[in-house]
């Protein structure tokens, strides 16, 4: 299933990166395997997705000692509270979901204490809803200035979560409006690689607003059963 899945995405991709005039290598699939099983997540791997994204900490401390494959890179994507920051912070390859000035100092601190650089996203509360974590988009300027300040990081991009809807087609101002943020801030010398954007219900009009990284659960893995 997880196989047939990800053909069916990679043909959407490419659809996607044709209609935008962009390769299709520049979009990276991360699978999110949030309350899916270690065997799941190996047949991902074995399809070829090294990159796979946890929410929950505890979750993913279990699932990366399960799999224990040094072929996966291993990406937070969930709200991390600054006391779990000594469990994933050097065991990941990048956290997406750095919501606030705080949290990057916390750690930016470990990091410090462990010799450790950290490659992070700002996460950007694009649709402004108040049950979303991230940084407001009028304040995203000043907060990335100071967390380029912070020895221990590397900031290499940004993240947000599109409004969810049936109609994918009401997420892509957010879209546009983070990828419009990384032009402003690049302009202000902060260089950005990345824009992490795009999830099951809404990645093609992600890709075609330029995100370079995908979080995809229920499309590779299918419907989660939150009761387990």
């Amino acid at each position: 299933m997880v196989a047939e899945n990800l053909i069916k995405i990679r043909s959407r991709i490419e659809l996607a990166c044709r209609k935008s005039d962009r390769n299709f290598n520049e979009v990276t699939i991360t699978a999110v395997t949030k309350t899916f099983s270690s065997e799941l997540a190996n047949e991902a791997v074995e399809a070829g997705i090294f990159d796979l994204g946890e929410n929950y900490v505890q979750e993913f401390v279990h699932k990366k000692k399960e799999l224990n494959d040094d072929r996966i890179r291993w990406h937070f994507i969930g709200h991390l509270q600054t006391n779990k920051v000594k469990f994933v912070c050097g065991q990941v390859d990048l956290i997406h979901s750095v919501d606030s000035l705080r949290l990057a100092k916390e750690i930016s601190d470990f990091c410090l204490n462990t010799g450790f650089k950290q490659n992070i996203l700002m996460e950007v509360n694009t649709s402004e809803e108040a049950a979303k974590f991230g940084i407001k988009p009028g304040d995203a300027q000043v907060v990335a200035e100071e967390i380029m300040r912070l020895p221990g990081l590397n900031l290499i991009g940004l993240m947000t979560i599109g409004r969810f809807s049936e109609d994918a087609e009401e997420s892509r101002y957010e879209f546009r409006m983070l990828k419009e943020i990384k032009s402003d801030l690049e302009q202000k010398g902060i260089p950005l690689k990345h824009l992490s954007m795009g999830m099951s219900n809404d990645f093609d009009v992600a890709i075609e607003e330029g995100s370079t990284i995908i979080r995809l659960g229920t499309a590779i893995f299918g419907n989660r059963d939150y009761k387990k």
